[in-house]
């Protein structure tokens, strides 16, 4: 297995002018949904889900059908650790799909509905990094196989996995007002740290990413 962390974290420093959802290869960010999660297989786990870069196993679920999306609710500052997995199982419109999952967790879990601006901007920069990371597998890696979201104390790990064998890296230099290339460079910028997991012998990677709740 191996981890790779080729740049080093951003910080969460206003976005430039231009870089609007739009993922590294050059396509712009689906719009959501709001009818909620209609597709896919949605899954309430346990601890199991991987909480460091370097984890190789997937999460299990104890049942194979659909859980309730409302499941293993906490408060934004527990201590505990909560966890949930969507199988894209090639669905279409999996951008607005994987933000309308997302989106119930950040519910579920306290940091919706937003009693501050800073606390809006928080779930904001996670469902934008959430729709980053799935676009970048839809044009680098034939789509995503799956989205592991975690919460615990007051991190959020996203984690997006897919069977492509490419980098995926911020485009440098970075420029502002050039048509794509601004997803990783977001994914950066918004994030306590990101990286990529591999596990030698097996096909694809996991492409990992942690926001923190405002202090």
């Amino acid at each position: 297995m191996s981890t790779t962390r080729p740049y080093s974290p951003g910080d969460r420093g206003p976005e430039p002018s231009g870089a609007s959802g739009a993922s590294e290869g050059g396509a712009p960010g689906t719009g959501e949904s709001e009818g909620g999660v209609s597709a896919g297989q949605a899954a309430v786990i346990g601890t199991s889900v991987p909480s460091s870069p370097s984890a190789a196993s997937a999460p299990s679920s104890s049942s194979s059908s659909p859980s309730p999306v409302g499941e293993g609710a906490a408060p934004a500052g527990g201590g505990g650790r909560q966890g949930r997995r969507l199988v894209f199982d090639d669905q279409s419109g999996v951008v607005p799909l994987a933000r309308d999952f997302t989106r119930q967790a950040l519910y579920a879990w306290g940091w919706l509905p937003s009693a501050t601006a800073d606390q809006r901007a928080a779930a904001e920069d996670v469902l934008l990094v959430v729709s980053e990371l799935v676009t970048n597998a839809c044009l680098h890696a034939e789509g995503p196989d799956e989205l592991w979201i975690t919460c615990e104390k007051k991190v959020i790990r996203l984690e997006v996995s897919d069977r492509g064998t490419g980098q995926p890296a911020p485009r440098t230099p970075h420029r502002a007002g050039r048509p794509g290339g601004h997803g990783m460079f977001i994914v950066q910028r918004l994030c306590l740290d990101w990286g990529v997991v591999r596990t030698p012998g097996v096909a694809g990677k996991r492409v990992w990413a942690e926001l923190g709740a405002p202090a």
